[in-house]
């Protein structure tokens, strides 16, 4: 059990608590459920990008998934090495794009033919040849939500089978390019087996179609999107998903990338909050904390279910309530009509599920800083973010204050 009052007492609120130990044991299953086969695991940054979360994984021996060079320099700082280390997302600068041949990464994902040009002429211009994989879009609906859908011609990933054969026959006959590895990523918490199977069937057999034009490809890169349960969902187990994946890849020797983020942090999260009051408008309960929209978006952003437990020794019986905070939007909310007891002044409010896509989409809005971030290890607690200042917040703009 974690003392949520003892860590809110030491360190404040609002506040991230990261339980390292499941982030581990997590790592550790799926690593083990691809072990009949060469395999990396590359951690999806943009799920947690906290320095320390991304060392945890290194240490262990994971790769890193990134999709902005601030990521890729993140994953260097953290002790990832070069060669486990991949440049995705779909708008890539020139300047990404050098320093990312520069630093000599295992491969550049490529999402188009126009970012594929770019990349050969920046890679002609550094004099280096840089090794790259095609993002392949098999048009397979992930049953999952709309905003986190990625493997369907309507969105905005990746190139159909056509466009990446002409593309991979381009590269391959480049001065400047190596194409290792091919690329599939359909979507984020994904729940159902069947169209992750369809989406490898299809790529494997592309691969195979290369292989009889002479071109050998080394990586296949599932991409990640394993889902977790927030709620009630049915997750699909590692080995099933490992085993699934490779059932399609008969008599083709690749090694597999696989890119996690939810799977390995989002169910070690926690956002801690402190309840200020509580109000009612007309027939409508609502329950104040000094969390708010900033600090997590899911659930403005995607109308995303979190479950909620309250910290309290009140023992009146529940009642439906929205839980909301300060910032000056409608829109900041945590849950709607959620069954609580009557709360009071500092009480606690703790919100599960949000090591992924929780502290790395905050803002500043309102001039709000930002959380702390705290990891929980071996029985030990730890600060790996310090709390936002009202000072860090203008420190890029004071300087510039006219007299």
């Amino acid at each position: 059990m974690i003392d949520f009052k003892e860590l809110t007492q030491k360190y404040k609120t609002p506040l991230y608590v990261y339980d390292f130990d499941y982030m581990a044991a997590q790592y550790k299953e799926l690593k083990e459920a691809f072990r009949g086969r060469k395999s990396i695991i590359a951690y999806a940054v943009k799920a947690n990008s906290n320095l320390s979360v991304v060392k945890h994984f290194a240490k262990m021996g994971s790769g890193a998934d990134c999709v902005s060079i601030g990521e890729v320099r993140r994953a260097f700082l953290a002790g990832i090495p070069a060669y486990k280390i991949i440049f995705s997302g779909v708008g890539k600068s020139d300047d990404e794009i050098r320093e990312a041949i520069e630093r000599d990464i295992l491969y550049i994902n490529v999402e188009s033919e126009a970012e594929l040009g770019r990349v050969e002429m920046i890679a002609k211009e550094l004099g280096k040849v840089s090794r790259i994989s095609i993002r392949v879009n098999p048009n397979i609906d992930p049953k999952t939500h709309p905003y986190i859908s990625t493997g369907l011609h309507d969105n905005k990933f990746g190139v159909d089978l056509g466009t990446a054969k002409r593309m991979y026959i381009r590269a391959n006959n480049s001065d400047f390019l190596d194409p290792v590895g091919i690329h599939f990523h359909i979507g984020s918490q994904l729940t159902e087996l069947n169209p992750i199977r369809e989406s490898a069937e299809i790529v494997a057999d592309l691969v195979r179609s290369l292989e009889g034009i002479n071109i050998e490809l080394k990586f296949f890169d599932i991409g990640g999107g394993l889902g977790i349960t927030y709620d009630d969902e049915k997750t699909i187990k590692p080995y099933d998903y490992a085993q699934a994946i490779l059932g399609t890849l008969t008599a083709l020797d690749l090694t597999i990338l696989c890119e996690p983020g939810r799977f390995l942090t989002a169910n070690a999260g926690y956002f801690v909050s402190k309840v200020l009051y509580e109000k009612q408008n007309g027939t409508k309960k609502f329950v104040v904390i000094d969390g708010a929209m900033n600090d997590l978006l899911r659930p403005s952003l995607y109308n995303a279910y979190h479950k909620i437990e309250a910290i309290t020794e009140s023992t009146a019986d529940e009642r439906p309530v929205d839980i909301v905070g300060p910032v000056c939007e409608s829109g900041d909310f945590f849950a709607k009509d959620y069954m609580l007891p009557e709360l009071n002044h500092n009480d606690l409010v703790v919100v599960h599920s949000t090591g992924a896509y929780g502290f790395g989409m905050g803002s500043n809005y309102n001039t709000r800083g930002r959380s702390a971030e705290v990891a929980l290890e071996n029985g030990k607690d730890r600060l790996i973010r310090r709390r936002e200042s009202f000072e860090d917040l203008i420190a890029l703009e004071q300087e510039f204050l006219e007299n």
